[in-house]
């Protein structure tokens, strides 16, 4: 996808504020910690279409609004992830910013995943 300057302009400033882990390290997250969660933040569509098996979905049109709801614990161990890695280090920082304290954006986003041959689900 062809990002447009302004998009990368914000999320190369957010990108220094946020933690992000490889494929593999979430793989490794996951199964070492029970209680932390895979958190795909696209669109519904994109939702629809496939996502990870173990995934929760919170887009990231609502994820200010509902994270605290869905979320309440802001310790708990949160991996998002989106179509590239782009779009997930917007939703790390804003969580960070209301005060979740392990928050992980993932590199290579769901693309990332399908390449990685991850369990999938659709629908």
């Amino acid at each position: 996808m062809d990002h447009s300057p302004g998009f990368l302009q914000v999320v190369n400033a957010a990108r220094p504020l946020v933690k992000e882990i490889t494929i593999q390290q979430a793989k490794d997250r996951l199964s070492q910690n029970p209680d932390a969660v895979l958190l795909d933040v696209r669109e519904d569509l994109e939702w629809n279409a496939g996502h990870a098996v173990q995934a929760v979905h919170l887009g990231k049109g609502i994820l200010e609004r509902d994270i605290e709801k869905i979320f309440p614990d802001k310790n708990r161990e949160i991996i998002m992830y989106c179509g590239g890695g782009y779009r997930s280090v917007l939703t790390a920082e804003v969580a960070q910013r209301m005060g979740y304290r392990n928050v992980h954006s993932l590199i290579g986003g769901y693309k990332g995943l399908v390449k990685a041959n991850w369990p999938m689900s659709s629908g």
